[in-house]
């Protein structure tokens, strides 16, 4: 798998280098992080949070707080308790700014699984995102982004991402095609409390969708 290249002491794993400063959140068992801290040998620009708890974490997911350690090791700054609706006032986040802020499969909570098709639900997961653009948006360095990765069929298509981006002044820079398979050793997670966490979902078609500022 040609997904990882190396240039100048740069290396490059798809659409993160490690000269970037990232930002990640909404990290459920923390894989995806490691596997950005694997590939680049050092987690040292790498910001990365969940909204649970330490607590949370260790419950939910049977390999969380051993890739928290290992990132640990990485040089990794890991976060917990980080809401991505104010992030961008938290102390510990706010007078930094990032080359890439990153959430994967962002979902507004356990409450709409079985119910993505309702509209309270598709509302709900609007909510969720519009927040987080809203505060991603002032924590970008200069020609940053902010990535979201998301499945493009329905009913997810009908939150509407790209129109909630540009009510933000974000446009949409670059669509990829998202693989699972591009970052080994991720594994992505329901989340969802009690003995579903730690479940993977199949990811079906999505796409990572890049913005930056207008």
């Amino acid at each position: 798998l040609q997904m990882i290249v190396m240039e100048d002491s740069e290396i490059r794993i798809r659409h993160y280098s490690s000269k970037h400063k990232i930002l990640l959140v909404g990290e459920g068992d923390f894989s995806f992080s490691l596997c950005l801290a694997s590939a680049f040998g050092s987690a040292t620009n790498i910001t990365a949070t969940s909204l649970d708890s330490e607590d949370e974490l260790s419950k939910k997911y049977m390999d969380a707080m051993v890739n928290v350690s290992m990132l640990a090791r990485f040089g990794c700054d890991v976060q917990h308790e980080v809401d991505v609706h104010t992030m961008s006032f938290d102390n510990s986040l706010s007078l930094r700014r990032y080359d890439r802020i990153v959430f994967n499969f962002p979902h507004a909570g356990s409450r709409f699984f079985g119910r993505e098709f309702s509209s309270k639900a598709i509302e709900g997961h609007r909510v969720l995102v519009q927040g987080f653009l809203e505060n991603a948006k002032e924590m970008l360095e200069e020609n940053g982004e902010i990535h979201i990765t998301h499945k493009t069929t329905y009913p997810f298509s009908d939150w509407e991402i790209e129109r909630l981006a540009k009510a933000e002044g974000l446009k949409l820079a670059k669509e990829s095609k998202f693989e699972r398979s591009h970052y080994p050793g991720y594994n992505n997670k329901r989340g969802s409390g009690g003995r579903e966490s730690d479940k993977y979902f199949p990811v079906g078609e999505c796409s990572t969708l890049m913005f930056i500022q207008k």
